[in-house]
């Protein structure tokens, strides 16, 4: 039987399977943490996109995402959804790392794995089906027993729960065409059996810490052996991109990693190396992140004579000067940020917010209001743009701006209260129309509050 190509089994729909998926990724928002920082999440996709283009054409829009979270973990999630967990992007040490663990999770979403073990005829509800696909892929120890907990469901929804993990099957049809198309991407095999060998050696230092990914992963082992026959005799064509990997995961060291062993960790490589620039970096961004803005200035600085204009080390140099209070100083460093990476939004966030700190309001109304039509999604900017409304005297988009920011944090009572202001402001009727439908829901959602407290 040809193992590259996922059967033809009897599974759900590819709507349902992104209906499934939708109901997926509310279980994994509401009880984990994503980290979204861009020069972090912007690399992983550049590399997941980079994998899923060597693939024949695929039936969903691959999206990829980093929970923080220190167990070891990655999972393929319904139609197209990859996650990796910080921790287990902490162990790397190279982009083949996280191209071989990439490359396999984007085979089991190929493949549809997941979907071809729920039957058609379930009468298991899909919201409840997507509780149990998450209380499986992440994991049964840790955070994932809290996922479990959270979506508990009935004898019978928990038996089917058994057949939702992978086979040994699937782990080698995952790792056979992973393989494949991670070498027709440009990677060896080597960083996936790199990876799994840490994932393996991690499970020694006892049953505390068993790496989630090998209770939802299984055939370790045999999978290991798998590997090194391959790369053994193959002739992998090999391509690093050494200092975007190093870059996105240094960042994510100091800034998400444990305080403590982050401090230590750049103090001492900093001492051994201390012309590294991507030392120089972390170090900058741990010191900034313990309050040592000076030192992290100093630091940060360095990096950058070495990488003049790298956009991301420049937004982090701006932050840092913003943070100390020095708007002038992180005004002329932002702009040159932007200039050179126009897609991150926290560059033109702090932008805006350095020109507030300089009372240049109208200015910083102009990047507020930019920010958001190229970044709706980056909702801070809101109470910032309401904020710089109102020091304008423009009350009425002022509690506008503030009445959605404090609505999008379920801040009821808040937004209540700057929404009304609105309502009494307004003279647009389409505007107030809008306010009207938003209170409505805020009422009703307030009301339910009161009823469950009683």
């Amino acid at each position: 039987m040809n193992t590259l190509f996922p059967k033809s089994a009897s599974c759900i729909t590819i709507r349902e399977e992104e209906e499934l998926s939708k109901e997926f990724m509310k279980v994994v928002l509401k009880h984990f943490q994503m980290i979204k920082d861009p020069l972090i999440t912007n690399y992983v996709n550049e590399i997941g996109q980079k994998i899923v283009s060597s693939f024949p054409p695929q039936l969903f829009e691959y999206h990829f995402y980093i929970i923080k979270d220190h167990t070891y973990n990655a999972f393929a999630a319904p139609a197209g959804h990859i996650f990796i967990n910080s921790g287990l992007f902490e162990a790397m040490e190279s982009e083949e790392e996280l191209a071989g663990i990439l490359s396999h999770e984007i085979s089991h979403a190929h493949c549809r794995h997941i979907s071809q073990k729920i039957e058609r005829s379930s009468k298991i509800g899909l919201a409840t089906l997507a509780g149990m696909a998450a209380g499986i892929l992440l994991g049964i120890g840790g955070a994932g027993a809290a996922a479990v907990n959270a979506v508990s469901v009935g004898t019978v929804a928990a038996g089917q729960s058994v057949s939702l993990a992978y086979s040994r099957e699937n782990e080698r049809q995952a790792d056979q065409i992973g393989l494949k198309y991670l070498s027709k991407a440009g990677y060896s095999g080597e960083g996936l059996l790199t990876i799994l060998k840490k994932i393996r050696n991690r499970q020694w230092y006892g049953p505390d810490i068993i790496p989630t990914y090998l209770t939802t992963h299984p055939a370790a082992e045999e999978r290991i052996a798998y590997l090194e026959t391959q790369t053994g005799n193959a002739n992998w064509k090999l391509e690093t991109q050494t200092w975007e990997f190093q870059r996105a995961h240094t960042r994510l060291v100091a800034v998400y990693g444990d305080e403590t062993a982050a401090l230590k960790r750049f103090e001492a490589d900093v001492r051994k190396y201390p012309e590294d620039p991507m030392i120089s970096y972390g170090y900058g961004l741990i010191l900034a992140r313990t309050g040592n803005r000076k030192d992290a200035v100093s630091h940060i600085k360095k990096a950058l004579a070495k990488r003049a204009f790298d956009p991301y080390i420049l937004k982090d140099l701006g932050v840092t000067y913003f943070l100390d209070g020095q708007y002038q100083e992180a005004l002329e460093i932002l702009k040159g940020s932007v200039s050179i990476g126009p897609s991150d939004p926290e560059g033109f966030f702090f932008l805006g917010r350095s020109l507030m700190g300089l009372k240049e309001f109208e200015s910083a109304e102009s990047v507020f209001k930019d920010l958001l039509e190229k970044h709706p999604d980056y909702r801070q900017t809101l109470y910032f743009l309401g904020e710089a409304y109102g020091r304008q005297g423009k009350m009425e988009d002022a509690h506008y701006h503030l009445g959605l920011y404090y609505k999008d944090i379920k801040d009821l009572k808040n937004a209540n209260f700057h929404l009304k202001r609105t309502l009494k402001l307004t003279k647009d009727p389409e505007r107030k129309l809008n306010i009207e439908e938003m209170l409505k829901k805020i009422r009703k959602e307030i009301s339910k509050a009161h009823q469950e407290m009683k």
